[in-house]
């Protein structure tokens, strides 16, 4: 399923984030008080967070909601055409 996909995406995302600020799970955790655990599932594309916990993400590396989203240093090859929506069943 292509949205599995996505949180993969996200999630490496995330992780490729963390990894650039020097900071561990357990770091990231401490800034965002999300435990440490649920930061790890998020890694590996088996959360699917809400746009309020995705903001507080953004708070913690400093960026704009739209820059935290951005897959395209990821080489994504998704694009919004391939996203499936509930109605395509």
């Amino acid at each position: 399923m292509v949205n599995k996909f996505i949180l993969k995406e996200f999630g490496l995302r995330i992780r490729e984030l963390r990894l650039e600020s020097n900071l561990s799970q357990e770091k990231l955790s401490f800034k965002t008080g999300f435990h440490r655990t649920y930061i790890g599932m998020i890694e590996r594309g088996e959360r699917n967070i809400s746009l309020t916990n995705i903001a507080v993400f953004s708070k913690a590396f400093e960026m704009n909601l739209s820059d935290l989203l951005d897959f395209k240093n990821q080489n994504s090859k998704l694009s919004y055409q391939d996203y499936e929506l509930k109605t395509d069943n």
